[in-house]
């Protein structure tokens, strides 16, 4: 009895090795799709398109981009995906803003359905804001839909706080929007929370095997 137990001893010890080892292999090879959040370029409008029919049901049609991108005011983003095996690039969300005197209208915020619940949408808001605070912007306000509280959840953790409603803003449903604010982009306290959001989501995408070209 007591060498088979002094066997099974050894061989389950040999056996954690092997995991570990084998999750250490995993660990150095799990890095293989790299996030890439960028300007807009022109000829990723058309993508931008038919992102934005599967994840907003067509809200803007190519002119509409267009004119996004063209205007002085309005700073366009593109969130892409790279394998890193085959350098194949696809696009997955986007982003966008309005900069009005010292304030930030968001205007878009999307995220393929394929890629939804890993935390791109927090990754995508954070760099969106990165970028207004860049553009030495001091509020930020956009609309959402009063039904949609996985956003609403989202925008709140970055300290955005209701602040009014518009009666059936959405024209297409009828129904309200809530206007939601955040002051204090300026502010070194805000700026020292949004860096811990940053390092916090991209610990959370390095564990599904992502990381950030910054």
């Amino acid at each position: 009895m007591l060498k088979f137990g002094l066997f099974e001893l050894v061989l389950a010890t040999f056996a954690d090795l092997v995991k570990a080892m084998m999750q250490e292999l995993i660990n150095q090879n799990m890095v293989k799709k790299s996030l890439i959040f960028k300007p807009t370029d022109l000829e990723e409008l058309p993508a931008l398109v038919e992102l934005d029919r599967h994840c907003l049901g067509g809200m803007w049609t190519l002119s509409g981009y267009q004119q996004e991108f063209d205007h002085s005011h309005s700073h366009l983003f593109t969130l892409m995906l790279k394998n890193r095996e085959n350098d194949q690039q696809i696009i997955i969300g986007a982003g966008a803003f309005w900069q009005i005197l010292e304030e930030s209208h968001l205007t878009l915020l999307m995220v393929h359905p394929d890629y939804r619940g890993k935390g791109l949408g927090s990754f995508s808001l954070q760099q969106l804001l990165a970028q207004a605070i860049q553009q030495k912007l001091e509020r930020a306000t956009l609309e959402v839909k009063a039904s949609n509280q996985v956003a609403i959840a989202l925008y709140q953790k970055y300290g955005f706080k209701v602040a009014g409603t518009r009666k059936g803003y959405y024209q297409e449903t009828g129904e309200d929007a809530l206007i939601l604010w955040k002051n204090g982009l300026d502010s070194a306290t805000f700026q020292q929370q949004l860096v811990t959001h940053q390092l916090s989501i991209q610990a959370k995408l390095e564990q599904q095997g992502f990381e950030f070209i910054g």
